[in-house]
Formats: structure tokens, sequence, C-alpha cells
């Protein structure tokens, strides 16, 4: 017996996926999509068409579109139209196509269907224009498995309760368990990161107050439970995400330094395209660029110049300088070479 394509959806999720993509959907579809939103064969999907039919009395219309059968709901009453532009749905199917490297499998399957049911408060029968945009993943990180992480997170900044975390960081042996007030969850260079307050075990009797609060990253949970349903936390009156970390460059939030760098051919032209630090001065001297910002991250800045090979210059501070030549010699180590000159 051949194996299934996707065995871990039941026989009746798949009907009722079906089901709800026909109803809500202003457009017929194929055969091909059907299977594809299905992950089953074609074989699968008309049988599923003929038991939605008949079990639920749903009455289909077979059309012909080419050489492909298509497939939608007779008498399908319209929900009320006119809420959203054609133009509105654009901007949300190409959200979409972004987001789904940051929210996983499940997630996204949830945000395609109401999507789906969006598409029927355009007026008109338009075509979604899903296919017209994509993401590249290479380095990104499969956030499929930390569904439930992410759920839980939502819901304690949701209802503002503490959670109790299980957390592995990068140079740890061993998670950590700790509690926090979950604050923000945002997106850096493709990966979700969490903003939270240190907190209080519930059940403790000693407290003291931390040097630093924790920047956690989202795939780095063992486990989150909300440890205290009864009474809700406070977000300080002071706090601003955007004044705590869109204001320098770097995702680290260490002592501020003033970064001074120089670009030269394809590298010039790139880093004039792009807002690394709101107070960054940027000035062209013939072929070179120049530019100036504030950081609050050394090993990031490092990083950054090193990404432009030979042509990004760091021009200052000098202690930074002479930390990444030390690193790029030992990069040059690591290769059997020694750092070369020009």
């Amino acid at each position: 017996m051949p194996k299934k394509i996707d065995p871990d959806q039941t026989h009746g999720e798949k009907v009722i996926r079906l089901f709800a993509r026909l109803l809500f959907s202003s457009r017929p579809h194929s055969l091909t999509e059907l299977a594809e939103t299905l992950n089953c064969s074609k074989q699968t999907v008309l049988r599923i068409l003929e038991k939605v039919e008949r079990s639920l009395g749903v009455d289909l219309q077979r059309l012909k579109s080419g050489r492909q059968a298509t497939f939608a709901i007779k008498n399908r009453k319209p929900p009320p139209a006119g809420y959203l532009s054609q133009s509105d749905m654009d901007l949300l199917w190409m959200c979409r196509a972004f987001a789904e490297r940051l929210v996983g499998k499940d997630l996204f399957s949830e945000v395609q269907q109401a999507l789906f049911k969006s598409q029927t408060l355009v007026k008109g029968n338009v075509t979604p224009t899903a296919e017209h945009f994509a993401s590249f993943f290479p380095g990104t990180i499969d956030y499929t498995p930390h569904q439930d992480t992410i759920r839980t997170l939502i819901e304690g900044m949701n209802e503002r309760r503490v959670c109790k975390v299980a957390y592995k960081a990068a140079a740890s042996e061993r998670p950590k368990t700790f509690h926090i007030k979950p604050l923000k969850i945002f997106t850096h260079k493709d990966t979700l990161y969490l903003h939270a307050l240190k907190a209080k075990d519930p059940w403790a009797k000693k407290w003291v107050e931390p040097e630093f609060n924790p920047l956690l990253a989202v795939h780095r949970f063992k486990t989150v439970e909300i440890a205290d349903r009864t009474i809700p936390f406070e977000v300080p009156k002071e706090y601003d995400f955007e004044k705590a970390f869109n204001q320098t460059f770097g995702i680290i939030k260490d002592k501020s330094f003033r970064v001074e760098a120089e670009f030269t051919g394809w590298a010039a032209v790139y880093v004039s395209e792009r807002i690394w630090s709101p107070d960054q001065v940027i000035t062209n001297e013939g072929e070179k660029l120049r530019i100036s910002f504030t950081s609050s991250s050394q090993p990031e800045v490092i990083s950054w110049i090193l990404s432009f090979g030979y042509r990004g210059r760091l021009l200052g501070p000098d202690s930074l300088i002479r930390r990444l030549a030390g690193e790029v010699a030992r990069i040059a180590d690591s290769l059997g070479c020694q750092a070369p000159r020009n």
C-alpha cells in the first residue's frame, strides 16, 4: 500500500479544509490546487469532493478551465462586498508570503485560511494575487516545532500573565528555568525574539532585582507555561520598544559608541540604500562612501564589516579596529595562511 502524502492529517480534517476553501473562496479551484492545499493526491480530492457533496448537502459546480476541471459551490450566498479593495488584498498576500518563514506550518495555515476568508470581502470576482509574492529561505529557522511556544507567549502578553520558562542559551549546556513578563515578540534578521522583564517566582519568598532583563530567541525556549493566572502584571509606563531597540545599530544593547566606516564599489551602493541607525550620517567622497552611526554591539559591527570583504573598511573607534584586526588574523590562521596586507 503506498504511503500517504500527509499521514498526520486525518480524512475528517481534509474534508473540513476543502469545504472551508470552497466556501470562503470567491472563485473556482482546480483539482491541482486542491490537491496542493490538502497535500494529497487528486484521487483523494475527488473522493473528498464526493463526500462533501453527499454528506454535507453541498451543491458543487463543475467547470472546465482549459484542460483542467475546476470546482466551486453553487449558489453560494456572497458575503457583504466592498469592505476591502483588491489593493488591500494584494498587500495582505504580500505580507503573508514574507511572514511564511517566521511563523511555522500550523500558524501559517491559519493565516492563509484567514486570507481566503478575507478574499470574499473584495468586490467582484477577482483572482487572488498570492502567486505574485514569495520568500527566499536559506539560513532561516523552522518555527513549526515552536508553535505552542508562540501561542503561549501571545497568551501571556494578551492577559499580562507571568510565564515560567525553561530556556537554553546558545552558550549554555543545559536549560535554565526562570520567570518572565513577556512584553513583545519581534523579528531581527529572520529570527523571532521575545523582549521580556524578569519576574519573581509567584511562590518564592525572596526576590532580588536583576541586573538586566533577558532578550530571548523564541526557538531556544524548551518549555513555556503560564505561571500565575490570578494576578496580572503591569507593563512599566516608561516602556518603549522603539527607544529600547530602534535607536542604535545592533540587537545587543551594551554601552553605546560611535562607528565610522568606509565603503567602495557595490558595498557603497548597498550601504547607501539602507538605514542602519536613525542617527546615521552618510557622505560621498569620490568613489568612496563614508558612514557614521551609533551602535551598542561590537560583535555585530565586526560581523557587519566582515560581510563586505575588502570593500568595507572600519575607521573607528580604535579599540574596535584592533578587535577586528585580531578577528581577521584568527580567520587567516584557521585557513592556514597569513592575513593579506592589501
